[in-house]
């Protein structure tokens, strides 16, 4: 309970509140009306009066009536956990898709929630033989939100088609896509720049970064593949995040490889861990090739982390760039699980094939001959059949060497 409650206080800090308190209710029951009792909602307003206070925060979830009835009881500002990540997400969108994700989200978060406070807009009555009151307010704000949400989907659809296309492109080319995931402020941001030389925006804070951003990288002059920086998780996700947020999330789930980074620093590093392996199988994802990558191991002293050897586990320093080498390795490793080593036929005048070699796979041997190319190339197993029905493959029994 203290460790959510500490969680609840970097978001309300991420969201730039100051927290003057908290309060824990231990309950039989939730109370339906209210979700607390009497008693403690007299000891949150007389705080509330002493501290001049204007915002509560629930760590759970409030339904539409309950969080009426605090706001009339306590008279101010109440929202929960949902709100209080929405907000935040809203404030760190960048880019314009994640600006209508985060949108789309906020919405769907607020229709259900929508009071009764236009009734003096009421339309007048119509005449006689005429329908009776025309629309409340609430009714026109309802249907103005059910448009508005229409219309950010189809934007959603729209973008949705496009990462569609790009994938399939990827797949076409046979180009491999690692994506890294894992809890927020788990440092993905900074080893997705230490992996790519790239300079995205990495703090340490909850939800630094949201906008995913996606890279080509080459390791040890081997074969190119893509690498993406998706969204950080968070214990009690909201469903509206995880549904406005599924075509980014699509990234993760058309992977070749998942980097599941976690800061072992945390003490409470297995249950952000287990956090994340919620959405993931919420996504359908843990099926795919996972690499665990516990990363902030600078930050332990000598023995403090007993974790047990594993091909699928490595320990890196994101910061200090520690082992990284040893991270390239695995990937390397389990990617080789989806090539093959072959001996090829290339005609000479097909340029095309012989760029696509480079492209996607290793060349270890090379000979030119009359009209074509002789090589022993190393190459995903998908463009291995296609190039087997078109007669370009003569031997296909060598052991990979990725």
């Amino acid at each position: 309970m203290e460790d959510t409650l500490a969680e609840l206080q970097q978001l309300a800090l991420s969201a730039g509140a100051k927290v003057i308190g908290q309060v824990i209710c231990r309950l039989e029951r939730i109370n339906p009306k209210s979700f607390i009792n009497k008693g403690k909602m007299e000891e949150i307003a007389q705080t509330i009066s002493v501290s001049n206070i204007n915002l509560v925060i629930f760590d759970d979830e409030l339904s539409p009536s309950q969080n009426k009835s605090l706001e009339q009881a306590l008279c101010v500002r109440v929202i929960d956990r949902r709100a209080l990540i929405l907000d935040i997400f809203a404030k760190r969108a960048r880019s314009s898709e994640g600006k209508i994700q985060v949108e789309l989200a906020q919405l769907m978060y607020i229709l259900p929630r929508l009071t009764r406070m236009w009734t003096h807009l009421e339309r007048q009555k119509g005449g006689i033989g005429l329908k009776g009151p025309g629309e409340t307010q609430l009714e026109l704000d309802r249907r103005m939100i059910r448009e508005k949400m229409r219309r950010l989907k189809t934007d959603l659809k729209r973008i949705e088609n496009t990462r569609r296309l790009q994938r399939d492109q990827r797949r076409k080319n046979a180009v491999p896509q690692i994506v890294l995931v894992g809890y927020t402020n788990s440092g993905k941001s900074t080893l997705f720049n230490r992996l790519t030389s790239s300079e995205v925006v990495a703090a340490d804070q909850l939800f630094a970064t949201l906008d995913p951003t996606t890279r080509r990288v080459k390791f040890e002059d081997r074969v190119e593949m893509v690498l993406t920086d998706s969204v950080g998780f968070i214990r009690k996700l909201p469903h509206e995040l995880i549904e406005a947020f599924k075509s980014t999330l699509e990234e993760a789930m058309t992977a070749d490889l998942l980097l599941h980074v976690i800061d072992c620093s945390d003490p409470l590093w297995e249950s952000h861990k287990r956090a994340t392996e919620e959405v993931l199988a919420e996504l359908g994802c843990l099926e795919k090739n996972i690499l665990e990558v516990y990363n902030k191991i600078d930050r332990l002293s000598e023995g403090q982390l007993t974790l047990a050897q594993s091909t699928r586990r490595v320990f890196v320093s994101a910061r200090e760039g520690r082992n990284l080498s040893v991270l390239v390795q695995k990937i390397l490793s389990i990617l080789s699980e989806g090539r093959r080593v072959i001996r090829l036929m290339l005609p000479q005048g097909r340029g095309d094939l012989l760029a696509l070699v480079h492209r996607e796979g290793k060349i270890l041997e090379q000979e030119f001959e009359a009209d074509f190319v002789s090589m022993t190339a190393e190459l995903p197993i998908q463009r291995v059949e296609q190039w087997k029905k078109q007669g370009f493959v003569v031997v296909d029994d060598f052991q990979s060497g990725f």
